[in-house]
């Protein structure tokens, strides 16, 4: 038997339909949505089968999404709420331009739309449809601005992988020490900068994911700037919601919470 005809010989045994079946009810949890998932598929295809239907409806070419029918919809609490935090305050502070470095792209494409913004990666995108909006390739460890040039900036969720060659960057334990050094060489006497990272009352790094700060080494990495703001994103032992205007002991309470900084060089 060929190749191709041993294909097909499996597809007829095990159709598309039937492989996704298998493996979406591998986990003990999605047994007990397949059954009711069953039940709603042949229920609406009695109800699809009319003379003027107007879609084909066929078993290979399900697509299961089990689980999802909750009450309320879930959401990644660090990147919904930290971008929302950042983009008040640009809404406050209203700069004539931003500059971002290696943000959820969500968030610069976003506030692009009221504000100019710069956008810079390690891995640049193309943004090229979207006004308001350019896009370039940035070392963290090596910024192409000026000394005390950029009035309004942002690095978010960020610095904490920096060294730790997840995204193909150089080993380095130092690798964020010297990413925080080039945003604070950078920034404008008087400018703000966001500033997020994972933050809990035990520094640790969880290598090669990120690293989890406590909230005395930021304040400390950054003793010469006026702290204008901290707020949290608690993690989900501690309610996992926004909690505006924090404090340290808040903050200690974490194992993996999200650290939301607004510093001002003064």
């Amino acid at each position: 038997m060929t190749r191709d005809a041993f294909k097909k010989t499996i597809k007829k045994i095990f159709p598309p339909a039937i492989i996704i079946i298998l493996l979406k009810i591998a986990s003990v949890k999605n047994v007990f949505y397949f059954f009711p998932f069953l039940g709603q598929y042949f229920a609406f295809k009695r109800m699809n089968g009319g003379a003027d239907k107007r879609f084909s409806l066929n078993f290979r070419n399900i697509n299961p999404r089990l689980g999802e029918a909750t009450e309320n919809s879930g959401f990644d609490h660090h990147y919904i709420f930290h971008p929302a935090w950042a983009a008040r305050i640009l809404a406050r502070l209203k700069p004539e331009s931003h500059v971002d470095i290696g943000s959820t792209m969500s968030f610069a494409t976003v506030v692009s739309a009221f504000m100019p913004v710069k956008f810079y990666d390690y891995r640049p995108a193309d943004f090229s449809p979207l006004s308001g909006l350019k896009s370039d390739r940035a070392d963290l460890l090596s910024l192409p601005f000026a000394d005390n040039s950029v009035k309004s900036l942002s690095c978010m969720h960020v610095v904490e992988h920096v060294g730790l060659g997840r995204y193909g960057d150089r080993l380095d334990p130092e690798g964020d020490l010297k990413a925080i050094k080039e945003l604070k060489r950078a920034l404008a006497p008087g400018g703000s900068l966001l500033f997020v990272v994972p933050i809990g009352g035990r520094p640790q790094i969880q290598f090669n994911a990120h690293r989890i700060y406590s909230y005395d080494q930021i304040k400390n990495y950054f003793a010469e700037f006026e702290l204008k703001e901290f707020s949290l994103i608690r993690d989900y032992a501690h309610g996992g919601g926004l909690a505006l205007n924090a404090n340290k002991e808040m903050s200690d309470e974490q194992e993996y919470g999200c650290g939301c900084f607004w510093f001002m060089k003064k």
